[in-house]
């Protein structure tokens, strides 16, 4: 009988299990110890700040103990549960990284899952984490940008799906997992994992900002039923009922998707966010900000117009809604609301969007005042350009235009601007972590390759 064709979903579950890390480039050593360092902090402070996450906390509390750390908070669970609930506190604050050319978080689901696992099955070295964070990570873009059909069309959230993928394999690397193994676990992963687009309509809803709990816990589900011998699908990827064919009825290009895979690592064109809200929101906080330097003042503007892409759409409808947003995650997701933030107070931190801050009358006033225009232009990147139109009320205007907001690759924040935003989150977290134990913290993430045990870190 002949041998069964190699597929797609073979090649993709053979990479993941057989890559090492002395496969990365040290360029890609150093990108995804900076994934790390900002994804943990993020955490932290959203172990401190992020009143949507109590709820996972106290379902952590009733799991009992186990060998996996809640960060920031002093308590420990099972590995599932507690990369559910640091999976939530990854998007609470909406200050992790981001991957503009197919919107995305790819680490969000990924580093929860790793953690989880790292202190549960190891103990795992340094260098095969930094391997499986690099291989999930990858594999969670290219899922995305081999996509010809929009998932969005099929009314699906895409980040948290994708991510979920990528955090599986991302788990399957680090706990070894062989290639048929591996081609199980993404099989699991793809009977647990989705977000409906329905996340972006409801404002009552705080599931957008805790979505990320949900497939770092379905990776951890996956691979561990996966290694105790769960039989998944021969093509979960690229079957006829597979991840493709779900969402996105089967339009997708498989060059890209491997084009280059183990060689090309997508880590490279990562965007580190320097203000805590949607990366739609950048190029309008960065807009505003300049108009601030500039000498502009808020008593003075008369109306604000917002030049906006498709993609940003959803940050500015409905219209009214968006400028007078409920929770904390749906100002972050407001494009009129971070503008009139920056403009009015001429900073953005995580202290904003408390909810004493996201009810400031002055911020609500100027928010009403934006309105906007679907108007892309070439030089923009999709999703994270857009220009600003200010008029002021003796009939002057003036327009800041921003191509790629600040964070991106063409434009990155530096290690030193990564590590502060790393000893300010720390400072946020329910432990109060001091800024000695915090540098600490920073050095052993930033040198996590000559670790023996990676998961005693996070401890």
């Amino acid at each position: 009988m002949s041998a069964r064709p190699v597929s797609l979903s073979d090649k993709i579950a053979a990479h993941t299990a057989n890559f090492q890390f002395e496969d990365l480039p040290s360029s890609i050593v150093r990108s995804v110890k900076h994934v790390l360092l900002d994804a943990v902090g993020v955490m932290l402070g959203a172990s401190g700040l992020s009143r949507e996450v109590q709820p996972f906390l106290e379902y952590a509390r009733n799991a009992g103990e186990g060998p996996s750390t809640i960060l920031g908070t002093g308590l420990s669970a099972p590995p599932a549960t507690a990369a559910l609930v640091n999976g939530a506190m990854a998007h609470a604050l909406d200050y992790e990284d981001a991957f503009d050319p197919a919107p995305g978080h790819p680490n969000a689901s990924l580093v929860p899952a790793l953690i989880a696992l790292a202190q549960s099955a190891g103990p795992v070295d340094g260098r095969r984490f930094l391997a499986a964070l690099a291989v999930g990570g990858d594999l969670s873009c290219r899922l995305a940008i081999a996509l010809d059909r929009q998932m969005e069309e099929g009314n699906w959230y895409p980040p948290p799906i994708t991510a979920g993928f990528g955090a599986t394999a991302g788990a399957s690397s680090l706990i070894g997992l062989d290639p048929v193994d591996v081609r199980d676990a993404l099989s699991l992963a793809l009977c647990q994992i989705t977000m409906p687009g329905e996340i972006k309509y409801s404002p009552r809803s705080s599931i957008r900002a805790i979505r990320e709990g949900f497939p770092a816990q379905a990776a951890v589900q996956s691979v561990l039923l996966a290694q105790a011998g769960v039989a998944g699908f021969e093509r979960p990827l690229e079957g006829k009922g597979g991840f493709y064919s779900l969402y996105a009825l089967g339009a997708f290009d498989e060059h890209r998707l491997l084009d280059r895979l183990g060689e090309r690592f997508w880590q490279d064109e990562l965007t580190f966010k320097p203000w805590p809200s949607c990366r739609g929101t950048h190029p309008f906080i960065e807009a505003a900000l300049e108009w601030r330097r500039g000498g502009g003042h808020p008593d003075d503007i008369a109306s604000v117009k917002l030049l906006i892409d498709p993609v940003q759409q959803m940050l500015v409808e409905p219209l009214a809604r968006k400028a007078a947003p409920q929770l904390a995650i749906n100002a972050k997701f407001s494009i009129p609301f971070c503008t009139a933030l920056a403009l009015i107070r001429g900073s953005v931190s995580l202290e904003d969007f408390e909810p004493d801050n996201i009810r400031d009358p002055g911020i609500l006033e100027l928010a009403g005042l934006c309105h906007y225009e679907i108007a892309p232009r070439d030089d923009w990147q999709r999703g994270a350009g857009g220009a600003l139109i200010v008029t002021q009320r003796n009939g002057e205007s003036r327009e800041i235009a921003v191509g790629k907001a600040l964070g991106a690759p063409s434009r990155p924040m530096s290690e030193a601007d990564l590590r502060a935003k790393f000893i300010a989150c720390c400072g946020k977290s329910a432990a109060c972590l001091g800024h000695g134990d915090a540098e600490r913290l920073a050095d052993a993430i930033l040198g996590i390759e000559t670790a023996m045990n990676a998961g005693a870190i996070f401890e």
